[in-house]
């Protein structure tokens, strides 16, 4: 059989490969459809890629829950939002989750931003360039003006809600959850926790066949505690996307389909033909450490910690703890066993002094090694009291716990901590649980050698509190040892005021806000000048009056 090359319409024979290589790659089909959406100009990147990708396996079957971390500015609602539904109506072959007769439900923190993103899509769906390549497969139907929600006449829908709705009655087979909370919401507790809810209770019930159904939640990190956070910490079988700005080796992660970071040196930019290091130090400059760390980095807590920074802690070693000064315990009362309400907490502090920490058996906490003979020890220790003035006190976590206990079983928790630790004296916040379990304690244990004072922080807040005492971990006055329970306490620390709880973190604060103030803990400068005052020689005293 032959044919006449003339017989060929070369317009149409590219617009049908044209059509091809966009209904195979999501990628391509952006590139074409980006004039559209957006009036800037589309900028390759292979972060737009790895985000394809990713979605084109939604659509293939091979992932139905993804979660995105991405940074802001880089086209995650126009990929997510815009086009991927206009894609997925575009693909030749119907399957529950591709094909013009896929449901599709949008969601994002605010309905006019929902809404942007539907008048995006229809405009997509309607410009020339669209009905010419797929205006054979569907045609929408109903009202042209409507911007909520636009179907086709193969049954396929876009709808719209969001968080501030609180509720839904519409489902679909792909649901897209895009920034579930706004940046500026980054330490509201009650915004939070109301997204979650809003998770919980209505949004993760809405796919209209959860065998077959998909979720797409693309945001940036805002708190341990988001809604990212939260489902990876509470559901199981989610593939995670985690793209931060500049690259950290160390949590570089292989994704379910097989996908890993490109990126080889620490600190390589994640997208810099959009932004380069300049605008990267400026807008980590604007945004300060806190939101640096989640919207930019997707990690909610800066690199080394926040307020208390985890490199400050100093590690210890030892077979056993130093001998003690004084023993000190602090907890924050809440006693219910109720999941939805707050821990109780209790951590156990030990004053010791200077760089008398055990003999031979000392840890220093910047090489994190063992002394290896007495005469390096005793080496040390000279080099500490030449350092801090002499046998400065120093304090060593030693013992934490946070549970949710009834009030008897409180109680005996307290007390059994505080017996087995040889504590000194016990501080409870002075508020109506923790008056409640002081009473207790001396009630029942007021014949044991620990004292109880309730504590009053006159009117400041958990986040002032803890900034007061920040100095003595900045100064490598604060040790714990390399245990789990104290990398927990190490690990609240360091995320608050964003993580889910603050419980230890109070007992911290009140802690050594106490051991300042009875004189037990002097820091560095103010050991060296007593020291050098004691020293110094000032003849004879003379009296005031003479007989």
């Amino acid at each position: 059989m032959s044919f006449d090359l003339a017989d060929i319409d070369r317009n149409q024979l590219l617009t049908d490969l044209d059509r091809t290589d966009c209904e195979d790659s999501l990628y391509t089909f952006l590139q074409y459809a980006w004039r559209w959406v957006d009036p800037s100009p589309f900028t390759p990147g292979w972060p737009l890629e790895a985000i394809c990708e990713h979605l084109e396996a939604v659509v293939d079957g091979e992932i139905k829950r993804l979660v995105i971390n991405i940074p802001p500015r880089m086209g995650k609602s126009t990929v997510t939002s815009v086009c991927l539904p206009a894609w997925i109506w575009a693909q030749r072959y119907n399957s529950p989750v591709s094909g013009p007769g896929v449901p599709i439900l949008h969601a994002s923190y605010a309905l006019s931003l929902a809404m942007r993103d539907s008048v995006k899509c229809r405009r997509l769906i309607e410009s020339p360039w669209y009905q010419k390549m797929w205006g054979d497969r569907f045609q929408l139907v109903g009202d042209q003006n409507a911007k909520a929600r636009f179907a086709n006449d193969k049954k396929g829908e876009r709808m719209i809600t969001a968080v501030e709705a609180k509720v839904t009655g519409e489902g679909g087979q792909v649901i897209i959850i895009d920034d579930p909370n706004a940046a500026n919401e980054v330490l509201s507790a009650a915004t939070i926790e109301s997204t979650k809810e809003w998770w919980d209770g209505t949004m993760s019930t809405r796919l209209n066949d959860p065998k077959t159904g998909a979720f797409i939640v693309i945001q940036q990190r805002l708190g341990e505690d988001d809604l990212t956070g939260h489902i990876l910490a509470t559901d199981h079988g989610w593939t995670h996307l985690m793209l931060p700005m500049e690259y950290e080796p160390e949590r570089s992660v292989v994704t379910s389909i097989g996908w890993k970071d490109p990126r080889t040196e620490p600190g390589e930019l994640l997208w810099p033909e959009r932004f380069d290091k300049p605008q990267v130090a400026d807008l980590t400059r604007r945004l300060g450490p806190w939101k640096a760390a989640g919207q930019l980095q997707q990690r909610p807590e800066p690199k080394g910690g926040g307020v208390i920074k985890r490199e400050w802690w100093q590690l210890y070693s030892g077979a056993a703890y130093p001998p003690m000064d004084y023993v000190l315990a602090s907890i924050d009362t809440a006693y219910t066993e109720k999941t939805e309400n707050d821990y109780s907490a209790l951590t156990v502090w030990g004053v010791f002094s200077g760089a008398d920490a055990g003999g031979a058996n000392r840890y220093v906490a910047s090489g994190g090694r063992l002394m290896e003979s007495t005469e390096e020890a005793a080496n040390f220790d000279s080099i500490i009291r030449a350092e801090r003035g002499g046998d400065q006190p120093r304090v060593m976590l030693m013992h934490a716990w946070q549970k949710r206990l009834q009030l008897h079983e409180l109680i005996k928790e307290v007390a059994e901590s505080c017996k087995l630790m040889k504590v000194d004296k016990l501080l409870i916040e002075n508020k109506a649980s923790g008056i409640s379990v002081s009473q207790e304690i001396r009630r029942l244990y007021g014949h044991e050698d620990f004292s109880v004072e309730l504590v009053d922080p006159k009117g400041q807040d958990k986040l002032a509190r803890l900034y007061s005492v920040q100095h003595l971990f900045a100064e490598g006055m604060v040790y714990a040892p390399d245990k789990i329970w104290a990398d927990e306490v190490i690990t609240q620390c360091g995320v608050f005021p964003k993580g889910k709880h603050d419980d230890l973190v109070d007992t911290v604060s009140q802690s050594l806000r106490h051991l300042r103030k009875v004189g037990l803990l002097v820091r560095a400068p103010e050991w060296i000048a007593e020291t050098h005052d004691s020293m110094r020689h000032t003849g004879a005293v003379k009296p005031l009056y003479e007989v």
